[in-house]
C-alpha cells in the first residue's frame, strides 16, 4: 500500500446491491412491447443511442431511462405507439423504483468489519431521490461517514470529493464494479482501486483500461475477499494488480 489508507470509497449499484438486472429485465419487456414494429437487436441499439443522447439532459437513473424508452418507442413506431403501451412503459419504471434492494453476497459483513477500522464513503451517480431512498432501504447507511450522489464520476469529481474530505488521493481507495466510473478515474489521479466486476455490464460503462493504467488496480471476484486484500496490501503483498487475486 502506498502510504496509510485514510478512507475507502464504495460504489453502490452493482457493487453493494443488484441493479443492472432490473434494467436488463425492463429492456426485455420493452423489446417485447415493440416486437410488432422492430427486431429486438434494433430496439436495443436505438434505445442505447437515445440514452446516450439524453444523458446530459436527464442524467443517470431510472427516470431518465424511462423517458428514453418513451422517446425511443415514439420514434420506432413513427408515433403510432398507443396510450396503453406508454402506460406499460411507465409501469415498468414504477416496478423498478419499487423493487427491493437486494444486497450482493458478503456486502453487509464486510462493511461492518471495515467500518470499525476505516472511514467509509459511498459515492454513487444517478437520480438523487432514487439513490438516497435505495441507500436508506438497504440498511447500510450507518456504515458510511458520508454519501455522495454525483451527476458523473470522473477525475474532477473524485478530486472535489477528496478535497472536501481532506484526503490525499494516495491515501484513498475506491471499490466498485465499473472500470469507467469507479476505477480508472481514481487511479488516474493517484488513488488506489479495487475492481469487483458484476455479472452484467451496461454498454456505456464497458471500457478497456489504457496501457499506462494497466496493472494499477486490483481485481476481486467478490466482496468477501476485500478484507484479506486490504490486509495483504498493508503487509506489502497485494498480489499482481488486475490479474492477481489474493
Amino acid at each position: 500500500m502506498s502510504g496509510t489508507l485514510a478512507m475507502i470509497g464504495f460504489d453502490a449499484d452493482d457493487t453493494l446491491w443488484h441493479n443492472e438486472t432490473l434494467y436488463a429485465r425492463s429492456q426485455e419487456e420493452f423489446a417485447r412491447l415493440l416486437a410488432p414494429y422492430h427486431e429486438p437487436s434494433w430496439i436495443a441499439q436505438r434505445l442505447h443511442a437515445t440514452e446516450m443522447r439524453n444523458l446530459k439532459q436527464f442524467g443517470y437513473g431510472i427516470k431518465g431511462f424511462t423517458l428514453s424508452m418513451i422517446e425511443t418507442a415514439i420514434e420506432l413506431t413513427e408515433g403510432r405507439i398507443q396510450g396503453h403501451e406508454i402506460q406499460a412503459i411507465i409501469d415498468l419504471a414504477r416496478e423498478m423504483l419499487q423493487a427491493p434492494v437486494d444486497l450482493l453476497p458478503g456486502v453487509q459483513p464486510v462493511l461492518e468489519r471495515l467500518s470499525r477500522r476505516y472511514p467509509l464513503l459511498l459515492i454513487t451517480k444517478g437520480d438523487l431521490f432514487d439513490q438516497t431512498t435505495k441507500i436508506a432501504r438497504s440498511g447500510l447507511a450507518d456504515y458510511f461517514q458520508q454519501v455522495e450522489v454525483v451527476p458523473e464520476k470522473d477525475e474532477a469529481t473524485y478530486r472535489q470529493i477528496l478535497q472536501r474530505q481532506g484526503v490525499a488521493p494516495e491515501h484513498f481507495l475506491m471499490v466498485g464494479n465499473s472500470l469507467r466510473s469507479d476505477i480508472l478515474p481514481v487511479v488516474a489521479i493517484g488513488g488506489q482501486a479495487v475492481h469487483i466486476p458484476y455479472a452484467i455490464t451496461w454498454q456505456h460503462e464497458a471500457v478497456q483500461p489504457p496501457p499506462h493504467l494497466a496493472g494499477s488496480y486490483h481485481q476481486l471476484e467478490h466482496m468477501a475477499a476485500l478484507p484479506d486484500l486490504l490486509e495483504a496490501m498493508e503487509q506489502g503483498n497485494p498480489g499482481q494488480g488486475p490479474a492477481g487475486l489474493p
